[in-house]
Parts: structure tokens; sequence; C-alpha cells
């Protein structure tokens, strides 16, 4: 059994996905702490003039968690994203199947941002018709402060033998810690597929949105390189 655990992000990229597809159990981290200005609350959509963010403004002091992190609702942010959807995928041949999404991301008012950040990658989850079960960290009891210790908490917590780490992992990972539980960890090696897109030659790394937008129902079978 292989579970694989990451922080939740807004709108994530196909790897991110691709990480919950290969697992058993998928755990979103939302009690560790924030990290500005990476994924946590930005990603990237496709514009004629090359890739755009789309990012959440925030209210935000270290050291806090991301389940601590408020929205900040004085800029526009649900407007000026709306808008940028509509005027760079209002074409795409599978608009109407996000239009239901849009309307809770971009109607609802959001508090926390990692409420939103989980109801979006639930959503998009579904939309893939990706069957991984997914749980919430801070839903499930305390767990040790230091990482690999944490994630090997997480993984024995649902019996599981196996954990599923990104690709980057052997850089910090104290791969003994996991040895010495009897945990076997396995890395992510996640090949980015190409495929068709509007406004010419094709971008990687854009929010999966971006596929899903462009090829609907065949989305899965892109992301799996099938």
């Amino acid at each position: 059994m292989i579970v694989a655990v990451h922080q939740p992000q807004y709108m994530p990229w196909l790897g991110y996905f691709d990480k919950i597809d290969r697992a058993d159990v998928f755990v979103l981290l939302d009690n560790v702490q924030f990290k500005k200005n990476e994924w946590q609350n930005r990603n990237r959509i496709k514009s004629p003039q090359g890739p755009q963010w789309l990012t959440i403004p925030v209210r935000y002091k270290f050291p806090q968690l991301i389940n601590e992190v408020e929205i900040n609702h004085q800029e526009r942010w649900q407007h000026k994203q709306q808008q940028a959807l509509l005027s760079n995928y209002r074409k795409a041949p599978f608009w109407a199947i996000l239009e239901p999404l849009q309307g809770e991301i971009f109607s609802r008012t959001w508090t926390m941002l990692a409420d939103l950040n989980i109801y979006v990658v639930k959503q998009l989850v579904n939309l893939l018709g990706i069957t991984t079960p997914l749980y919430t960290a801070s839903e499930l009891c305390a767990f040790p402060e230091e990482p690999d210790e944490r994630l090997v908490a997480i993984t024995k917590y649902f019996g599981a033998d196996t954990y599923l780490a990104g690709s980057g992992g052997h850089d910090y990972m104290k791969l003994d810690i996991y040895e010495q539980a009897g945990i076997k960890v396995l890395f992510q090696d996640y090949q980015h597929p190409a495929y068709s897109q509007l406004f010419g030659s094709f971008e990687p790394y854009l929010s999966a949105i971006d596929l899903i937008y462009n090829h609907g129902a065949d989305s899965l079978n892109i992301l799996r390189g099938t």
C-alpha cells in the first residue's frame, strides 16, 4: 500500500495529480508552515503572451501554518481570476466542464486559504476521474514535528508499507529513518506530456486546468501518458 503526502496547492500542475493517482492514499498536509511565493497560493495558466499567474492574496505572518493563513479580500482576486480564465479559455473545447468549479471558487467568500485549496484539489481529482481517497492531515491525529518522522508516522497511520516521495526528495530526505521504520520509499519521476493547447507552441508546467479545458474527459489518459 502506497501513501503520498503533499501540501494543498492552488490549482496544481499535472505532476501533483500524477502523485495522487499513483498512491493508494493521499494526505493533504495542511498543518505545516506556509511558504510564501511558492505554489500554495498561486499557479499559472496560458495566455497569448505566455504563462500568466493566478495569485490569491493572503494575510500571512511568519511562521503561520497553511491552515492558519487567511485570504486577503481587500484585493479583487476573484474578479481578476474569473476574467483571466474567461479571456484565455472561453474558446477552449471543454470550457463548460470547469464552469461549475469556477462558480464555486469565484462566488463564495473563502476565508482560509487551506479550505479553498483543499476544495479545489478534491474537485479537480473528481473531474479528472482519479479515485484515490484524500485525507486532510489536521483532521487525523497529532504527528511528529520532524519532517521525516512525520511522513513515516502518516504512512504507518494507514497501515501502509511504502511512501511515494517527490522527485526532489533525494536532496533532503533522511532515508535511514524510513529504512529503520520498515517503510520503502519510491520517488516520483513524472514525465510531463505534451498536448494540444491554445495560443501556439506547447507550454509545460501549467495548472492542470489547462489540460482539462483543452481535452476534457481524455485528460486523465494524457496525464498518465497513455
